[in-house]
């Protein structure tokens, strides 16, 4: 089955807006809803109101930081979810950054590597139902005994990016979460899982703007990629890819303060790599591209695009001209969007006169006689 995800909450869209959108996303044909967690929303609320609009969607965390919950607490979200929605769950988890787990949350930054494979570990044994003790090197567990046992399991997935914790992704977890990278950096990505990876799940968040006006789409590229190029994780990231030199003018103004430099300094040839962009079916051919090097599961990240426009209206459209091809409009077959479109009056009244004519047109004149049955007036208007 081909996954094709929306990163929730949408951009431009108050959480109380979603719910119209979630529930057409399957009928467009996304089969999943993932969030993240930064300094904005909490990475489980939003899951929790889309397993409960649509409920054939698959709903996962891409990413929560491991640092600012407990593992005990963090098992438990996760279980009851899952009892919620029960198959329908993956957890990612990620080492996160300073920005967000000291300087807003005041807990130490501390062994990034070690906290995730730890809370890894610690995940993949409660969710199973197994009791968990002992000590890790990034926290002690007296005695963690699981009340909850989701069945199935969930997955556990690791938010990974250069070599040390994308091995373990593919060494411990169930798969990996990425972002800001390029169709070509799958394969360097990939091959650093070794061969433990083969076969595991790969989520990537992908960036997308579903517009014709290229100065318009990389204007918003550059807004978005300047400050997270020049962040300590997705600098290093990049520089491990081979950057440097494509950087060096965006770093030397991040360095000088002047913020705004630092995304016009972004070549051309970059902004276009790492955002999707382009008319509807160019923007599904370059998500398709992204599957063929290796993607299980594209999420969609939108950005406003002039043809749309922001807000619920613009949203739900670009969403509809993104479906995944032949899904771009509910199958006509499919009472579903028209239940919610408001015309379900109209379709019970048809339903109820087809069945109230056919029940009387089966009636003998005999069980007329012996119980005559005076047909509602909406009922002798239509067959007059």
């Amino acid at each position: 089955m081909q996954r094709h995800g929306v990163t929730i909450p949408l951009n431009s869209v108050p959480l109380s807006a979603h719910r119209r959108i979630i529930e057409e996303l399957p009928d467009l044909g996304y089969t999943d809803a993932w969030s993240g967690e930064a300094a904005g929303y909490d990475g489980f609320t939003p899951l929790a109101l889309a397993a409960a609009w649509a409920p054939s969607l698959r709903v996962g965390t891409a990413v929560v930081p491991v640092q600012t919950r407990g593992p005990a607490l963090l098992a438990m979200t996760v279980a009851t979810l899952a009892e919620a929605a029960p198959g329908r769950v993956a957890v990612g988890v990620g080492s996160s950054g300073p920005p967000f787990v000291t300087r807003i949350n005041g807990i130490p930054f501390e062994h990034p590597y070690r906290h995730v494979r730890d809370t890894v570990r610690f995940l993949r044994a409660a969710l199973a139902g197994r009791s968990v003790r002992g000590v890790f090197d990034s926290f002690t567990i007296e005695d963690y005994r699981p009340a909850l046992h989701p069945d199935p399991v969930p997955p556990v997935l690791v938010g990974a990016l250069r070599p040390q914790m994308l091995r373990l992704a593919a060494r411990e977890a169930d798969g990996l979460v990425t972002n800001f990278l390029a169709v070509e950096d799958l394969r360097p990505v990939k091959e650093a899982m070794g061969p433990e990876g083969v076969g595991k799940e790969i989520v990537a968040r992908l960036f997308v703007c579903p517009t014709g006006d290229l100065a318009h789409a990389r204007a918003r590229g550059r807004a978005l990629l300047g400050p997270i190029l020049n962040a300590r994780t997705y600098s290093a990231f990049h520089s491990w890819l081979g950057r440097d030199d494509e950087l060096a003018a965006s770093r030397r103004a991040w360095v000088s303060g002047d913020l705004r430099g630092a995304g016009d300094a972004l070549p051309d040839a970059l902004v276009d790599a790492l955002l999707v962009h382009g008319k509807p079916e160019e923007c599904r051919e370059k998500v398709a591209a992204y599957v063929a090097a290796g993607v299980t599961t594209p999420l969609l990240a939108m950005l406003p695009a002039p043809e749309f426009g922001a807000g619920p209206g613009g949203t739900l459209a670009a969403l509809r001209a993104l479906a995944p091809a032949g899904w771009g409009r509910p199958s006509q077959h499919s009472m579903t969007p028209l239940l919610r479109r408001g015309v379900a009056p109209i379709v019970l009244w048809i339903a109820n006169y087809q069945i109230m004519s056919s029940r009387m047109a089966a009636r003998t004149p005999t069980q007329e006689a012996q119980c005559p049955v005076s047909r509602p007036r909406w009922i002798r208007r239509m067959s007059d």
